[in-house]
């Protein structure tokens, strides 16, 4: 028998997969991380630093105030934990998951290696970085570039080895043993991924298999769309099934959420089995927009009524909500979404526009005043100066100032004055 959930139920089961229903404790530490890691499986990485670059949020999000030093230190440092690779877009994720990922990189081999190709058209290049990094081990494309075969004549040039370095990454030659800033230090996989798991060969089906698992427990509640874009599988076969099988084994549960319907006809939904259904949720949460609460359109559009795109390359003029919107959680439901800009040089966390989402209700703009104050805490900001453009933005200044937590400021968005 197929089960029937709400939409307020599935966006609860979600959001407790998310990692959502958990007090934030009092002070975080690499075991906190660890734990929202193993929730996410992945943690995408994004370099627009406008308040915070998008791989910090998500521990923000679930855990409060946290040092992002804690961060650098797992994650962008020489680490047995963690590496880069493609498993969503570019994300951090767990060493031991690299042999899920042969499957992509065989992937990339047959594309970018055909003949005709950028690589079959520059094996000297190739050959001459994969010798620098077996003979000088971790290296960021500068000390490549300090040692660059000048003498060789005209086939050297620089942007050339940038694309080996990506290319033999995309292909499993290269991993990433860590960055300083945001600059990448690349190596030789063999000098970053232990042995053993190199080693470790997974069948193709296999692999996906677990990966639909784990989209699955990820996601709480989700259709087959869901799942085959939590790590960005295109093989629509493969995933379907994934689906049966793990719907065999007991794993995946049919279930009907009301309103998820396609032309008038209700989606194909599973939950995981280990997935819980909280009778309420008191999240309250800032969400990056490579959050995997709302990473992927549809399902974002699905479960929480949030049409979201990001505006990053949206003429200044023709934006909408703002550059860089934040969408806001409160308990179980979108209700906002804020623009947010630190200015270090004034100490200030500007929110250069808040505008409400259809789930709002008048009482939730107190909570997101508090998650903004506690965002300029967390970013060392002293200030927090709110715009008057959207919807939600007087509301947002009337709750912060209510709050006293931090001082506030008013300030005139380009829009305003040009209205």
């Amino acid at each position: 028998m197929t089960d029937v959930l709400s939409a307020a139920q599935a966006r609860r089961m979600a959001l407790a997969a998310q990692g959502f229903s958990r007090a934030r404790p009092a002070a975080v530490s690499s075991r906190h991380v660890h734990r929202v890691m193993d929730r996410l499986g992945v943690l995408q990485i994004d370099s627009v630093n406008v308040f915070a670059r998008s791989h910090y949020m998500p521990l923000f999000s679930r855990l409060g105030v946290y040092d992002p030093a804690l961060l650098d230190r797992l994650f962008l440092s020489r680490t047995t934990h963690y590496v880069e690779y493609l498993a969503h877009e570019a994300t951090f994720m767990p060493i031991e998951d690299w042999p899920l990922w042969e499957f992509r990189r065989e992937y990339f081999r047959r594309r970018l290696e055909k003949a005709g190709s950028w690589a079959a058209s520059n094996e000297r290049t190739l050959a001459w970085v994969r010798d620098e990094l077996r003979a000088r081990g971790p290296l960021r494309p500068a000390d490549i570039r300090a040692d660059a075969p000048r003498e060789r004549g005209t086939w050297w040039d620089w942007d050339d080895v940038k694309v080996a370095l990506e290319h033999m990454w995309r292909t499993g030659e290269v991993a990433i043993s860590g960055r300083k800033g945001f600059e990448r230090t690349y190596a030789l996989a063999e000098q970053v991924v232990p042995a053993d798991i190199l080693s470790r060969e997974i069948a193709v089906p296999d692999a996906i298999r677990e990966l639909v698992r784990r989209a699955a427990r990820s996601s709480g509640v989700a259709t087959p769309s869901d799942l085959a874009d939590y790590y960005r599988i295109r093989d629509r076969a493969a995933v379907s099934q994934a689906i049966s099988e793990l719907e065999d084994d007991g794993e995946l549960l049919p279930v009907q959420v009301r309103g998820w319907e396609r032309g008038g006809r209700p989606l194909a939904a599973w939950r995981h089995r280990d997935a819980v259904l909280p009778r309420k949720l008191d999240a309250a949460a800032l969400l990056t927009p490579f959050d995997p609460v709302v990473w992927f359109r549809e399902r974002a559009l699905r479960a929480f009524d949030l049409d979201y795109r990001i505006e990053i390359y949206v003429p200044a003029e023709k934006r909408r909500y703002g550059y860089y919107s934040l969408p806001v959680l409160v308990g179980d439901r979108i209700v906002s979404r804020v623009d947010l800009k630190a200015d270090r040089a004034a100490s200030t966390l500007q929110v250069q526009s808040a505008w409400w989402e259809p789930q709002a209700r008048p009482e939730d703009a107190g909570r997101i005043a508090a998650e903004l104050a506690l965002a300029a805490t967390w970013q060392g900001l002293e200030h927090v100066s709110v715009s008057g453009w959207g919807t939600a933005a007087d509301a947002v200044h009337a709750a912060l100032h209510g709050l006293g937590a931090v001082p506030v400021r008013r300030h005139v968005h380009a829009r305003e004055s040009a209205a």
